[in-house]
């Protein structure tokens, strides 16, 4: 933890990874000092699968809290998801907590038949149909509940990888926070705080009296080659998007230093950052042992 906001670790899993690095990275994380440890999701990318990387997490793992950040929820049936969560809840022993958001690519949706269209209303709904899953109702009539029941009651928690006003009002109604993707680039202290700002008025306006968890994400990089590494990653993350966009999003990427991380985390931490993933762009182990040196934890 640095001044109240807690540090979480992102496995490698958009980077080109197998068995020995995923064993490596569980038991590294597990020992700490990091709060929580993230898979993220896509599918039209060299990544493993999310549910994969996340179940062998929960068995590979004893301590830390398991995230997911995040699932595009709308490209997957909701009852199936709710009950491969449950799975891991069982797993982990309840320390699941998971984060969901729409996505922006149209191409992760084709690849598994998914439609596009109204996903943002459509999550809502599958909000909704999980919680019933995870409260142990039937999905129709005549039907045995789906199983297994979640060790947290009411099913594990929900975070909202949302932005705009509408998207943050509808979050307000069922998360228990926000996953700012924003700061993924890089940090801008007043962008940042306004972000951070509409989070917060989203739960008052909501009537919300607890305070809205707010986690954010940072691509970094560290050691010989960092900033060539982090503009490949960032390019190559990307260029879905388009040649002139990705290059111009990877040349924002500076957190490729000692300084630069240190710098980012503690403006974080002053804005009310409640936990930082870090997203490595390597799947060497050894970044942690950088990671952690360079922050003194």
């Amino acid at each position: 933890m640095i001044m109240g906001m807690e540090i979480a670790m992102t496995l490698p899993t958009m980077v080109a990874h197998g068995r020995d690095d995923t064993l490596a990275w569980c038991q590294a994380i597990d020992e700490g000092p990091w709060s929580s440890l993230a898979v993220p999701e896509r599918v039209t990318y060299p990544s493993h699968s999310w549910i994969v990387e996340l179940s062998a997490a929960a068995a590979l793992t004893q301590r830390v809290r398991l995230w997911t950040t995040i699932i595009v929820l709308p490209a997957h049936p909701a009852v199936d998801v709710a009950k491969q969560l449950a799975s891991v809840d069982q797993l982990s022993n309840g320390r699941l907590t998971v984060g969901i958001g729409v996505g922006g690519r149209e191409h992760d949706y084709r690849a598994i038949d998914a439609p596009f269209e109204r996903r943002w209303s459509r999550m809502d709904g599958q909000v909704a149909t999980m919680r019933r899953i995870w409260s142990g109702e039937a999905p129709f009539e005549g039907s045995d509940p789906v199983g297994p029941p979640p060790v947290q009651a009411g099913g594990p928690p929900l975070v909202a990888g949302v932005m705009g006003p509408k998207a943050l009002a509808r979050a307000a109604q069922w998360a228990v926070g926000v996953d700012d993707g924003s700061t993924v680039f890089g940090i801008d202290p007043a962008a940042t705080t306004a972000a951070f700002d509409r989070i917060r008025q989203a739960w008052t306006d909501a009537g919300r009296a607890d305070a809205p968890h707010i986690s954010a994400s940072l691509w970094y990089s560290l050691g010989d080659g960092a900033q060539e590494r982090l503009h490949e990653y960032g390019y190559s993350y990307m260029k879905i998007f388009g040649e002139d966009l990705a290059t111009m999003m990877a040349g924002m990427l500076e957190t490729s230093t000692p300084e630069a991380l240190r710098t980012a985390v503690s403006t974080l931490a002053d804005l009310g950052c409640d936990e930082l993933f870090l997203v490595p762009t390597t799947a060497d182990v050894t970044e942690l042992a950088r990671t952690r040196d360079a922050l003194g934890i």
